[in-house]
């Protein structure tokens, strides 16, 4: 039986969430980042190993435990810092997303020992990586950026619960009202005048989900009427605001135990 090492692999794409540059996420085991700079920034966690790097010019690690953020335009390098290499998941963040004036605390404090944001950032991850998960992954980003800009400004504690159900309440109106395509977070919280992370909290505190489950039930509720109406399967993804059958039929098995097809039953 042969031994050796794995395989490198590297895999980066751009989602349609306004914010995020790039999803990146690899495995290296002998490459080294030379000395280099972005215009965005890095929003690092570690799945596997962990990472040896300098940032302008000051010795740090990133460890799986950690979420690494590097500022932009500050020089930094890295390497694995062990002979097995590393894996690690990418974000790349606008510059507007946590602001310029937040530089100087990410170069003095790159490392968030942090376990909830950790959290947030891979269930992030996790939904940029599907289609038609665009709002989820909305709502997730503003709940990482806000956790993020607390970090850098010294203010981290125990998010306060968020009651505003009159705003709830419209937030429901406008979901409702968009069906079946749907309507993003940033311009639900433009008309309603309000953050959309104060959004996402004051949704999920007047009615226990977040607003990207109330839609998706919603669209699910749709299809099943499509469906016992004779609709083909087929059809049904676009016609209930799905980006396609296997977006539909994942959340259909999920929610309702069975997929489109068995659900209609036998004419």
């Amino acid at each position: 039986m042969g031994g050796g090492r794995a395989p490198e692999t590297a895999t980066a794409w751009r989602p349609a969430v306004p914010g995020v540059i790039e999803v990146f996420h690899a495995r290296f085991v002998g490459h080294s980042y030379p000395a280099h700079t972005h215009d965005a920034w890095t929003l690092l966690i570690v799945d596997d190993g962990a990472v040896r790097y300098d940032l302008d010019r000051h010795a740090h690690g990133a460890l799986r435990s950690h979420v690494t953020l590097l500022p932009p335009h500050v020089p930094h390098d890295g390497r694995s810092a062990g002979p097995g290499g590393f894996r690690k998941r990418v974000l790349y963040l606008e510059p507007e997303v946590l602001g310029a004036d937040r530089i100087g605390a990410a170069v003095d404090r790159p490392a968030l020992d942090d376990h909830l944001l950790r959290l947030r950032i891979s269930q992030l991850h996790r939904v940029l990586g599907a289609a038609g998960e665009e709002l989820a992954a909305q709502s997730r980003l503003s709940l990482v950026r806000d956790r993020l800009r607390a970090h850098l400004d010294g203010r981290v504690e125990a998010a306060a619960p968020v009651r505003d159900p009159g705003l709830a309440a419209r937030l429901r109106d406008l979901l409702d009202a968009s069906l079946p395509t749907g309507i993003a977070l940033g311009e639900a919280a433009r008309l309603l005048g309000t953050a959309p992370s104060h959004l996402v909290r004051a949704f999920g505190a007047a009615y226990g989900l977040p607003p990207h489950r109330y839609l998706t039930g919603r669209r699910i509720d749709a299809a099943r009427r499509l469906l016992l109406d004779g609709m083909a399967p087929g059809d049904v993804a676009a016609a209930a605001g799905f980006y396609d059958q296997a977006h539909l039929t994942r959340h259909f098995r999920r929610m309702l135990g069975t997929t489109p097809g068995r659900y209609r039953g036998p004419r």
